[in-house]
């Protein structure tokens, strides 16, 4: 790695950072020291850091390009920056976790929480449930937020580990200083999500860490599903699970492939409004968490979570098969 000349404008800032690459380099060699295996691991840390800040630095220059010359001084890194842009770069999810690194992040625990929480209300909304952020309070061991959820699950319980997901998941992304979710119980409500069941404490690893009875669950990036046309039917093969996925109108669900009346496979179904199961034609609903129409049994589909992460579709799967639905 190799770093370019100083000059005489340079401050020792500048100087600091333009021979970090020797000093990488150095701690490379070091590494080498330890056999081939610690070698080629330290190599890969860096090739991971260095890919993920150069696209946050793409991003930055792409957003900057899009919102135009900036006018006036620039005396610091953000200074003389528009609202607009300083908005868009807060708001992006790539760069916004480089600047929650650095503790750059413009906007406020409570604001970050809200404004994700509103991100995933639509995936709530096909559940049947909504969530309220009550407020952020300090602890002994950091920061805890407090929810409260509204609504009902308009399939059985087991679709609420879903929205499980998706709520810690959201809170875990917009602030990972976050050290614990508190659930509130509203008042004359039914919670979506029981206080028990959800995850305590939130963890910036990138996976799901499993709450009691709960197998590990990691988010799979799934671009091609946005491909999809109104009223498209598709199958997916995600880690080793073949996934259903469909779109109304500007929405995209997914469900395991598996249709819990005949007890065989979806390939072939058909979306109007309803999904059609091509063997036993039975009929769910998949806006709102696979409830089955006119059914034996309450039989529903399984849903899995599927949201926006880094501007790209993904779904949550877990390491083990989930089981019979309820």
């Amino acid at each position: 790695m190799a770093d370019r000349p100083e000059t005489p404008a340079d401050t020792s800032e500048d100087v600091q950072w333009r021979t970090a690459g020797d000093r990488i380099q150095t701690l490379l060699d070091s590494c080498a020291a330890s056999g081939a295996a610690a070698y080629e691991r330290a190599q890969q840390l860096v090739r991971e850091v260095v890919g993920l800040y150069g696209a946050g630095l793409e991003r930055i220059m792409q957003l900057a390009q899009v919102s135009g010359p900036v006018s006036g001084p620039v005396s610091g890194p953000v200074s003389g920056q528009s609202p607009d842009l300083a908005e868009r770069l807060a708001t992006d999810d790539l760069v916004a976790s480089l600047l929650l690194v650095h503790g750059l992040h413009p906007h406020d625990v409570h604001r970050r929480v809200s404004d994700a929480l509103d991100r995933v209300r639509p995936y709530l909304g096909s559940h049947g449930g909504d969530v309220d952020l009550i407020g952020v309070a300090d602890g002994p061991d950091g920061q805890t937020v407090r929810l409260a959820f509204t609504g009902s699950c308009k399939s059985c319980p087991s679709s609420a580990v879903t929205l499980e997901l998706a709520v810690e998941d959201a809170v875990r992304a917009a602030a990972p200083e976050i050290s614990s979710i508190e659930v509130v119980t509203a008042e004359a409500t039914t919670n979506v999500i029981p206080a028990e069941s959800l995850l305590t404490h939130v963890h910036s690893n990138g996976s799901h860490t499993p709450s009691k009875g709960h197998s590990p669950t990691a988010w799979h990036p799934v671009p091609e599903l946005a491909e999809l046309q109104p009223g498209e039917v598709a199958g997916f093969k995600i880690a080793d699970t073949t996934v259903l996925a469909c779109r109304v109108d500007d929405e995209v669900f997914a469900y395991r492939d598996h249709c819990p009346v005949c007890d065989d496979t979806l390939a072939g179904a058909s979306l109007d409004p309803l999904l059609e199961c091509p063997r036993c034609r039975s009929h769910f609903d998949v806006v709102h968490a696979g409830a089955g129409v006119n059914v034996p049994g309450g039989a529903h589909l399984e849903p899995l979570p599927l949201l926006t992460r880094d501007g790209v579709l993904s779904v949550a799967m877990r390491s083990e098969p989930m089981g019979a639905p309820a």
